[in-house]
């Protein structure tokens, strides 16, 4: 059926314009039973459309109002000393800046005015915040202490006036809502009317009550539908905005009560000092406080990825921006619907997400579907309609026509309205967002938020999962474990004896180390409410302060002795950190730290234990390469730590890159995680091969990924810089064997993942958590950032975010996607089945007998039980462990697969058969006579019909085991499906025949009703035994399915 399907159906989760996307809807065409429900979560382009331009004129205003802070500037640096005489006194400017100024704002110690304080940031005006005396003048007027930040017991009265840190959010639906949509499906409309008309008719010809029982078995059934579908596209949006909340926790450091703390960007007040570090977004409008290189990047405001340098002279920073390097103090000056961020999120947030590839595929396969429904539906109601007008004309009775005349008709045509209802498949979309609804959440219990439903979707598809070692595959706890300086190496207590460092150093090789671990650092040292000390910042920055403080360091006593000139914050380009500080004499020196080889490179001399500066020897340099080789085979990460001293007068304010003094090599240990080496071996079961990519040396690396199980004989490790430099050819020939690549860049990662999608077509999970790896989380199939580690941009540009930073949760994300993919196949098999019969049943008898078995109210409850019921009940089946034992479906394999087909083909001629036997023979089979005879036969075909869609219900369950019971039992929601719908069939049949059109059935028939739709289990053991597939089972590429299995396995 793929094969019909137009080229507007196939897309990538990555690669969706609006063009594709609205050709998909138009593709769809008319033929949609209710656009309101079939769209419901699918992208907003009129909203989109809005956004961009909302975002255009944005841009303009960034793009004017820094133009007009650069004329500023260059006028305030060119300007003579002396002072304007046209320029306003001070209290001019204090009384235009509190106008309007509430008297809560001036009790509260407020000198500002909310709309001035924005317009103030907004549009870059440096003229009036120099005129306020720059971040100082303006803290003083909002009553915060740029030291300590604010008074917890302030935050509501700051609230209060200068308002929240949230943008205005549609309101979410109530349950009422879900019923109106749930009415505006077209099909129930004119079933309604029908309903109507017949309740009319009837009426006239039969009076009161018998009359109206047609039309209300179907304004009932209907209600029914409605009800039944409302409540579950309601619990729907009740996850999907639970999950909502979740993706928009974001939490920043800021300066609150007079010590560091972390809160929520929602808890976030004007007055706030927080502290920015790379890859983090900038909660709300600000001013520059202090900082080092801070440069961000704008474009998710102005279109432009040109970093810009924030400083003293261009200190204004605006909510949305990323942090692109360096590190900063902001306060904040403007938050929530007064950013222009907070204006254009609020549009955003009506935007909606992108149809998954596989809802679009199902929408395009409704689409072919609901024509042939639509065509049969046509006959149908033409074959009734021409048989009984014959029959008039054989009666002689073409001119007279009755009441009872024109309910006939209308009966025909509620019947043919019907097999729309019923052949339109418009719970195959929904069951994917239904199935994706329930994965999220089961994930988001299982430490996994999915940003995109899409990711979900494609992981189960994922032939390749590229990792980060530190902190997915090991704990991220790091403490250094061994030192080596002076010449000798040594192990290090966790204690901490710094008596046992003397034996072998000087006092000044001492000092030295701990100026070079103190000052050379991207880590703080602060004391939390309690006045307990902790250190905050990566955990290998961590590591290496917690080890100069156990070796009696000073953190606060080094950083006010020094005076810090100049940092080069690290960045996993340059694999170090730099800083320039003016040492207490007056004496200015440089520091580095980082990966080995490249400090090593960098030092021409090393200090010895007296304190000595000596030149390096090759041979020293070979044995200190030794040193680190033996350090990084013992799976320790590696730094070297070295100084320079600077002459006063050449390179002012310049770190350099040659000529250091080798201090010392520290060697980190990092634990691998517990279950990672089973989560990989799961993972090379499944077909998924998993590849190591780390910055670190590439001892450590083999060292961690040989105690994973990731890499074993034969296989490859290599070195970016070495990867980096091959073809494109020589990379497709390497990457199959490569498992460890080590020294690796951003960029390196990017063009692994690059090439083995587009030249390999494998389907890449990356994980990634630094600013820099957003790229390659942008390129790959699906981009997995960490939650503890990862920042904001990381996490922005992935699909799904780690919440515990395990490798162990990847690989159940992967488990979860290849169920939600089956279970769609599995509603899939099961929709179409009962579309074949109801369409093929209804038409054959219309042809043959001039009569439909299966009347309006009939179908409109096999309708429920193959649609919302049965989506309820395949489309949330949780996963097994039998998933990770087949091999991933490839790129462009057809979803419908020739194993669907044969099932569907032979449980839909069973059923036929047997539907078509009772309908034309079945009086006779079943001995039936009297004036009942005819219902009581229609009332079993009925019956004998619903129960053959519940036991093949259980059959789809596996759509190639035989063994189609396992994990029933413990699936409370299929269980009560599957009992709802007996215990509701034996209610129609027995109780409700007035509205149905049934007759109570005997003890005989039951039984061999529900034998007969129990045949069908037998028969589906019998069709699973016909071999179907093109390939054999060992083919690399095939549907996703294990080959058979024979003798005592084949259960």
């Amino acid at each position: 059926m793929e094969s019909f399907l137009p080229p507007e159906f196939d897309l990538h989760h990555k690669e969706k314009s609006e063009e594709a996307l609205r050709k998909w809807r138009q593709a769809v065409g008319t033929l949609v039973k209710n656009r309101r429900r079939r769209f419901r979560y699918a992208a907003d382009l009129q909203k989109r459309s809005e956004a961009k331009e909302q975002l255009k004129k944005l841009s303009e205003k960034i793009r004017i109002s820094f133009l007009t802070l650069t004329a500023a500037l260059r006028f305030l640096n060119g300007a003579p000393i002396k002072k304007p005489t046209t320029e306003p006194p001070e209290e001019d400017i204090e009384k235009d800046i509190q106008n309007g100024l509430q008297e809560e704002a001036r009790l509260a110690g407020f000198k500002i005015h909310p709309d001035k304080l924005a317009s103030l940031v907004a549009s870059y005006d440096i003229k009036t915040l120099t005129k306020l005396k720059g971040s100082e003048g303006l803290a003083d007027r909002l009553n915060v202490s740029l030291e300590k930040g604010v008074n917890s017991s302030d935050v509501p009265a700051r609230q209060s006036v200068y308002g929240a840190n949230r943008y205005t959010e549609k309101p979410s639906k109530g349950f009422w809502l879900f019923v109106w949509d749930a009415l505006h499906d077209l099909t129930l409309i004119i079933l309604i009317v029908c309903a109507v008309m017949s309740i009319g008719v009837g009426l006239a010809t039969e009076g009161w009550p018998k009359g109206t029982y047609d039309g209300l078995g179907i304004i009932l059934s209907i209600l029914l539908v409605v009800m039944v579908t409302a409540v579950s596209d309601y619990k729907q949006s009740l996850q999907f905005k639970e999950l909502d909340k979740e993706k928009k926790k974001i939490f920043i450091q800021v300066n609150r009560d007079g010590y560091r703390q972390k809160v929520s960007i929602f808890d976030l007040v004007v007055g706030d000092i927080v502290i920015l570090s790379i890859g983090d977004q900038v909660p709300a409008d600000g001013i520059f406080i202090s900082g080092y290189n801070l440069s961000i990047d704008q474009s998710s405001l102005t279109g432009e990825s040109m970093p810009i340098n924030i400083n003293e002279k261009r200190p204004f920073l605006l909510a949305g921006a990323k942090v692109q390097d360096g590190s900063g103090k902001m306060l904040v000056t403007t938050v929530g619907m007064r950013t222009e961020w907070g204006k254009l999120m609020e549009t955003l947030s009506e935007c909606g997400e992108d149809e998954t590839p596989l809802q679009v595929k199902l929408n395009g396969v409704a689409t072919i579907i609901g024509k042939i429904g639509l065509c049969f539906a046509v006959l149908t109601f033409l074959v009734l309609t021409i048989r009984f007008l014959i029959e008039k004309g054989l009666h002689n009775e073409l001119t007279k026509w009755s009441s009872s005349d024109a309910l006939s008709l209308l009966n025909y045509f509620a019947t043919a309205v019907t097999i729309i209802v019923v052949a339109v498949p418009e719970g195959l979309p929904l069951a994917v967002t239904l199935s994706l609804a329930f994965a999220m959440k089961k994930l988001m219990n299982d430490k996994a938020l999915v940003r995109h439903l899409s990711a979900c979707e494609t992981m189960g598809s994922a032939t390749c999962i590229c990792t980060d070692k530190t902190g997915t595959l090991t704990t991220n706890h790091m403490v250094v474990s061994k030192i080596w300086i002076s010449g000798k190496s040594k192990e290090v207590d966790a204690r901490g004896h710094r008596d046992a460092l003397d034996i072998y150093i000087s006092e000044h090789v001492l000092s030295v180390l701990l100026q070079a671990i103190f000052n050379n650092t991207g880590s703080e040292v602060v004391n939390d409410k309690d006045g307990k000390r902790i250190i905050l910042g990566s955990p290998t920055e961590s590591a290496i302060l917690e080890y100069g403080l156990l070796i009696g360091g000073d953190y606060e006593e080094q950083r006010q002795v020094c005076k810090t000139l100049k940092v080069e914050p690290f960045n996993s380009e340059k694999k170090k950190m730099s800083v320039l500080v003016t040492l207490p004499d007056g004496k200015t020196r440089a520091f580095c730290k980082g990966a080995s080889e490249i400090i090593l490179k960098m030092c021409s001399s090393g200090i010895n234990g007296d304190g000595e500066v000596v030149e390096l020897s090759e041979e020293q340099v070979s044995n200190i390469s030794d040193v680190i080789n033996g350090f990084a085979s013992e799976a320790l990460r590696t730094l070297c730590l070295a100084f320079k001293d600077i002459d006063d007068d050449s390179h002012e304010n310049s770190i350099p890159d040659s000529g250091y003094t080798l201090i010392g090599i520290v060697g980190i240990k990092d634990p691998v995680r517990p279950g990672v080496k089973e989560a990989v071996k799961i993972c090379t079961d499944a077909g998924i091969t998993v590849r190591m990519v780390t910055g670190d040396n590439i001892n450590t690396a083999k060292a961690i990924a040989r105690e994973c199980g990731i890499l074993k004989d034969g296989d490859l490790a290599i070195e970016g810089p070495d990867f980096r430099c091959m073809s494109t050819d020589e990379m497709k020939e390497l990457i199959p064997k490569l498992k460890v690549m080590a020294r690796s860049s951003p960029t390196d990662k990017h063009v692994l993942v690059k090439t083995s999608r587009n030249e390999l077509l494998e389907v890449v999970a990356v994980t990634g958590d630094g600013t820099n790896d957003a790229p390659a989380l942008h390129e790959a199939d699906i981009g997995l950032a960490m939650g503890i580690a990862g920042t904001e941009v990381a996490k922005e540009s992935a699909d799904v975010i780690v919440l515990d930073d395990n490798f162990s949760t990847i690989v159940n994300v992967a488990k979860w996607g290849r169920s939600v993919y089956i279970n769609i196949q599995k509603f899939v098999q099961f929709q179409l089945t009962v579309n074949i019969v109801a369409l093929m049943i209804n038409f054959i008898s219309a042809c043959v007998s001039g009569s439909a078995p299966l009347t309006a109210v009939q179908l409109l409850w096999v309708n429920l039980i193959m649609d919302t019921l049965g989506a309820l009940a395949l489309a949330t089946e949780p996963p097994h462990d039998g998933l990770m034992q087949r091999p991933p479906v490839r790129r462009n394999e057809s979803f419908i697969t020739r194993n669907m087909w044969r099932n569907i083909f032979g449980q839909s001629i069973y059923q036929l058969v047997i539907l078509l036997v009772l309908n034309f023979v079945g009086k006779q089979i079943l001995q039936l006579e009297g004036s009942d005879a005819t219902a009581v036969l229609n009332t079993f075909i009925f019956n004998t019909f619903v129960f053959c869609q519940v036991f093949n219900e259980i059959n789809s369950r596996d759509i190639e085991k035989i063994n189609i019971f396992r994990g029933m039992f413990g699936n409370w929601v299929f269980l009560g499906i599957i009992a709802a719908t007996v215990v509701f069939q034996v209610l129609i049949v027995e109780f409700l025949g007035t509205f149905a059109s049934t007759v109570p059935l005997n003890w005989q028939l039951w039984v061999l009703s529900v034998l007969l739709g129990a045949v069908g289990m037998p028969i589906a053991v019998v069709l699973k035994c016909i071999p179907v597939d093109k390939k054999p089972a060992t083919a690399t590429q095939h549907d996703g399915y294990d080959q058979l299995p024979s003798g005592p396995d084949l259960a």
